[in-house]
């Protein structure tokens, strides 16, 4: 098992990062959190988990060893593959799921793209009481995400609601104020066009 890598970063995509370790280029999937934090030629060091299938091997990489630890809990529960504990770590920080599993709060997981009401039910069922974080995680402050809000609002006026989610992604990686919410709209509206479906 790969459980950290150290090296230069050589390449910073949408969903990806590539570092470079002694000469071999490691591709690894992340948060846009994580990966907004990374820039070319930067020197870094991930916390990492190996995900080996018959056809493909696939590294998946964190800022911290409890996003690492997290990740790997939320592929204990049924239905959650790597991609899907991917997902639920892009929309809250491992402290909010915490938080959010101990309230069982359904409908701040069924935000996650790929969550349903079965999914958000044996989330709720397996990891209720036993989510925590180590004393020394780092935990950020929440921040009023609206991004949602622009998302709904691209679907009511047509667009697939996919297609509304990615573009708000592409022009809002980070979590938005309500004094934003028109900005981003605009913003999001002129990144999708007029190719609605």
């Amino acid at each position: 098992m790969i459980a950290q890598l150290t090296g230069t970063v050589t390449h910073v995509g949408a969903s990806a990062l590539v570092l470079d370790v002694g000469g071999v280029g490691y591709r690894i999937l992340a948060t846009p959190a994580t990966l907004a934090t990374f820039h070319v030629r930067q020197e870094a060091s991930l916390a990492t988990h190996l995900v080996v299938r018959e056809d493909s091997l696939t590294l998946f990489g964190f800022e911290h060893v409890h996003e690492r630890d997290m990740f790997e809990t939320l592929q204990s529960v049924q239905g959650v593959g790597p991609r899907l504990a991917l997902a639920l770590l892009a929309v809250h920080a491992p402290h909010t799921l915490v938080a959010v599993i101990a309230a069982g709060d359904v409908k701040a997981l069924q935000k996650v793209p790929g969550v349903g009401a079965k999914v958000a039910a044996r989330l709720m069922l397996e990891l209720g009481g036993r989510l925590s974080l180590p004393e020394d995680a780092v935990v950020h402050p929440a921040v009023a995400d609206e991004r949602e809000q622009v998302a709904d609002a691209l679907v009511a006026l047509g667009w697939q609601a996919r297609a509304a989610a990615a573009a708000v992604e592409k022009v809002a990686p980070e979590p938005i104020t309500q004094d934003d919410v028109a900005t981003t709209l605009r913003a999001a509206l002129q990144s999708l066009g007029g190719s609605r479906g």
